[in-house]
């Protein structure tokens, strides 16, 4: 009996993951086509990723591209101070990180500078910003719509995205 138990819910966790990715993939696919029809131009599309205590931004990509291109990045505010900069924990009136998943119009450099991010182990780029605006303030998912987030460690990655190859498979 414990066998067949064992079996069923085998068979079980397989078919929801199945279905899982197939919904993922329908969902990044449907995205994946919005984003095409992005307006060209010289911006970048920036999603805010807040992680207390670290000092990394987000995710920014160009228009156009999907969010598999998308790199992590560390602010350079030395020309406009990043979106949502205030007081930082442990303070009272804390605001800083308050627009985690807000999607914005980014202008600036992707430089070919790097930083050290101490708290993650990471050497990012260096974004150097010199304007934003908001885009959208509920954008969803950020790389594929199962996605868990932890405001414990860096959970969401380009990477972890379905591969094409098997999103064909999956329909």
């Amino acid at each position: 009996m414990f066998k067949k138990l064992i079996l069923f819910t085998g068979a079980c966790l397989a078919l929801c993951q199945c279905n899982t990715l197939r919904t993922d993939c329908e969902a990044i696919a449907k995205r994946e086509a919005e984003i095409a029809q992005e307006e060209p131009g010289n911006y970048y599309i920036g999603r805010r990723y807040y992680i207390p205590y670290t000092r990394f931004w987000g995710y920014v990509r160009e228009p156009g591209k999907s969010w598999r291109t998308a790199k992590l990045v560390i602010m350079d505010e030395s020309q406009c101070r990043q979106p949502d900069r205030g007081p930082e924990e442990p303070l009272a009136n804390a605001t800083y990180g308050k627009d985690h998943n807000v999607e914005y119009i980014i202008r600036g450099t992707l430089t070919t500078e790097e930083a050290y991010e101490p708290n993650t182990n990471q050497v990012l780029p260096l974004f150097r910003l010199t304007g934003y605006e908001v885009r959208n303030r509920k954008p969803g998912f950020l790389f594929y719509p199962s996605e868990r987030y932890s405001d414990k460690m860096l959970s969401l990655q380009p990477k972890f995205m379905p591969d094409p190859a098997k999103c064909a498979g999956a329909r």
